[in-house]
């Protein structure tokens, strides 16, 4: 098995010596363990997990630390130092990873936090990070569904809603009436797939729809209601950001779901809130 650069590995020890041990890097030749990074009791043969990178030396080196991001991987980083190569930021392990100033789409300050995509520079063969995330992500159209779960990271605030990071491999957009809790970038979350645009672009949200996926909400939903003695002064005024808060639901699926429990007989409605049935259950 060869090594991969930037990604976490399961390799082969083959040796011990006084620096550390030796790991079976395939193409990439032998790569050093260091000693204070050795499982306890590792023997010749074992796998032992790792992260590969490049030490200070341009050096493939293993560690059993763990970054904050992998190649291929989108996150908010710190910013440690500023010099002539560019941005260095904490990722988690010793060596900071650099953001050349060619990536970086405004001048980066030291203390400063930013959405950077983690790739391995072909030419230099180095780790590097990248303010210019679309630049580094799939360009084809997306083979989501409508529906799927996926897992999202958001990149940057819009009129319109948030971008945020598909699986680390596109873009899609959550619209502002499909938000109803506080978000900042690099938060990272599941999400679903909402629609795929005829022009290839992606719009989400962060709940499910349809039948199947309002069963556990509505179970969930009479939980809190008896919680408060059965009953509550929630309804089409509330807000969707108070609905949100009180049930983790949009208010679209909280109105379906009193509607459904309204037609069912659990649930009457008065002009100031909601009271259960003795048809609810206990």
């Amino acid at each position: 098995m060869t090594a991969i650069p930037g990604r976490y590995n399961s390799l082969e020890m083959l040796r011990s010596t006084e620096p550390g041990i030796f790991l079976d890097g395939g193409e990439a030749g032998d790569i050093l363990m260091p000693g204070k990074y050795v499982p306890q009791g590792a023997e010749v043969g074992d796998m032992i997990p790792c992260f590969v990178y490049f030490d200070s030396e341009d050096r493939l080196v293993a560690t059993a630390e763990k970054p904050f991001v992998q190649v291929g991987e989108c996150a908010l980083l710190r910013c440690v130092a500023t010099t002539k190569f560019g941005a260095f930021l904490d990722w988690g392990l010793a060596k900071d990873i650099l953001v050349p100033h060619r990536e970086q789409t405004i001048p980066m300050e030291e203390g400063r936090s930013y959405m950077v995509y983690v790739y391995l520079d072909e030419r230099s063969k180095r780790i590097a990070a990248s303010a210019r995330i679309e630049k580094y992500l799939n360009k084809d159209i997306p083979d989501f569904e409508e529906g799927d779960e996926v897992q999202l990271c958001m990149a940057r605030k819009t009129d319109a809603g948030w971008v945020a990071v598909i699986n680390n491999t596109h873009t899609g957009l959550l619209y502002h009436n499909e938000i109803f809790k506080d978000l900042r970038v690099g938060d990272t979350m599941p999400g679903y797939i909402s629609q795929l645009r005829p022009d290839g672009k992606t719009d989400l949200r962060l709940q499910k729809t349809g039948y199947k996926a309002l069963a556990p909400m509505e179970q969930e939903f009479l939980n809190i209601v008896k919680k408060y003695g059965g009953a509550m002064q929630v309804g089409d005024k509330t807000s969707p950001e108070e609905i949100y808060r009180i049930f983790g639901m949009s208010k679209k699926n909280f109105k379906k779901i009193i509607g459904g429990l309204y037609r069912s007989k659990k649930l009457e409605l008065y002009p100031d809130g909601i009271r259960l049935t003795e048809d609810s259950g206990d």
